[in-house]
């Protein structure tokens, strides 16, 4: 029974997952090295919880259990009693190894050691260790407490009974938790490379402006956010690093491959709703660009971008980096797809995925649009995914 949570990282994350695991019950602590980082978490957690006793989600009474449970530290050994701790730091891989190693000097034996990272190997954190088999990730989604998903990643280290523990605990904060291979960018930020990729290859092709895409993608596919919309809310050198990250771990597959447009975009400092500009334009007044309303063009465009991100996801699926009901509660509850990509091909039908990927493929001769092997045989075999 996990109550006494460590938490490593006081930055929107690490305070996110911090309120998470109070709501739940847990006696949290918040560890930083920088107190006015810390102070700042405090008083952004007392706005939050004003929010929504003002709204009705929590009363007076919960806000005060909340913030009761929550005490912050700034000496990494106050995490001593910790029973699980959640580092929620700088995407480094160094970095964080330093701490795990200065950590588990602390903590008891017996105390997981998780990784909040989006991409970073797991079993490499994990080698630092005197005891390996302890460490897991633990990947929430920004924002935490908003977000239903959790990914949660075994090492090839990581005992059994500390991924069963991982796992309830998680599903007892009130969380969806998906099991993922220890691969790069595990479920979703794998997965969902296409949804950015393949629209700024339509892009640099000079199919359709970034208006006309996020369009079709909305209006046809129901996504909440088109892709320019959301690589501007991540922002362009997140999102252009998390590429190059991912493709580098693959080994340089050209189905990973990052944009050379992105590249520049934030090499000019155009971030996106940060920096006040991105692929569009934020700063007050700016007229925004009316996208195109062709029914054809804006049924290809969300056809190319969808069945990419099919092919990706069934890849997922062949390869064993997750169940097909785990891949599909990724991409709805962690990046909120309107539907489950698998599901999706079902309903498309296995043929018209293959086909349509198959003719990417002898246009461009790139093998950036390879067919998965398990949706060529899928689709001889007549099979579907549920």
């Amino acid at each position: 029974m996990i109550k006494n949570v460590g938490i490593i990282g006081s930055g929107t994350m690490g305070s996110g997952i911090a309120q998470v695991a109070a709501a739940a019950g847990c006696l949290v602590t918040l560890f930083d090295v920088d107190q006015q980082a810390l102070d700042s978490a405090k008083q952004s957690l007392e706005k939050i919880t004003n929010r929504l006793v003002e709204k009705g989600r929590i009363s007076s009474q919960e806000k005060d259990a909340l913030q009761n449970n929550i005490r912050y530290v700034n000496s990494l050994k106050e995490l001593a009693h910790s029973d699980l701790t959640i580092e929620a730091i700088v995407e480094n891989i160094e970095v964080k190894k330093k701490v795990f190693q200065e950590l588990e000097g602390y903590v008891s034996d017996t105390c997981i050691i998780a990784s909040n990272t989006s991409s970073l190997s797991i079993a490499s954190i994990a080698s630092v260790l005197k005891n390996p088999s302890r460490c897991i990730g633990i990947h929430f989604f920004n924002p935490a407490p908003l977000m239903k998903l959790v990914e949660v990643i075994p090492a090839i280290q990581t005992s059994k009974q500390v991924l069963a523990t991982s796992q309830t605990t998680i599903e007892n904060w009130k969380k969806v938790v998906a099991v993922a291979k220890d691969t790069p960018g595990f479920i979703v930020n794998r997965v969902a490379r296409p949804f950015y990729g393949e629209a700024l290859r339509i892009y640099e092709e000079g199919i359709a402006d970034f208006a006309t895409i996020d369009h079709a993608v909305k209006s046809v596919g129901g996504f909440k956010m088109g892709p320019f919309q959301l690589m501007d809310f991540i922002g362009n050198d997140v999102n252009y690093t998390v590429t190059q990250t991912v493709f580098e771990a693959f080994y340089n597959d050209p189905r990973y491959k990052p944009s050379f447009t992105q590249k520049r975009f934030a090499e000019a400092g155009y971030l996106g709703r940060k920096s006040g500009k991105g692929f569009y334009d934020y700063s007050q007044g700016a007229i925004l660009p009316v996208p195109e309303n062709n029914p054809v063009l804006l049924n290809s465009i969300l056809e190319r971008i969808l069945v990419m991100l099919i092919n990706e996801a069934a890849d997922a699926l062949f390869l064993n980096i997750a169940s097909a009901k785990d891949i599909d509660a990724a991409m709805t509850k962690g990046v909120n797809y309107p539907k489950g990509l698998l599901a999706w091909a079902d309903e498309k039908s296995i043929d018209w995925c293959v086909k349509q990927i198959d003719t990417l493929y002898n246009h461009y001769h790139e093998d950036r649009y390879r067919c998965s092997a398990l949706l060529r045989t899928m689709s001889l075999k007549n099979e579907t995914f549920f």
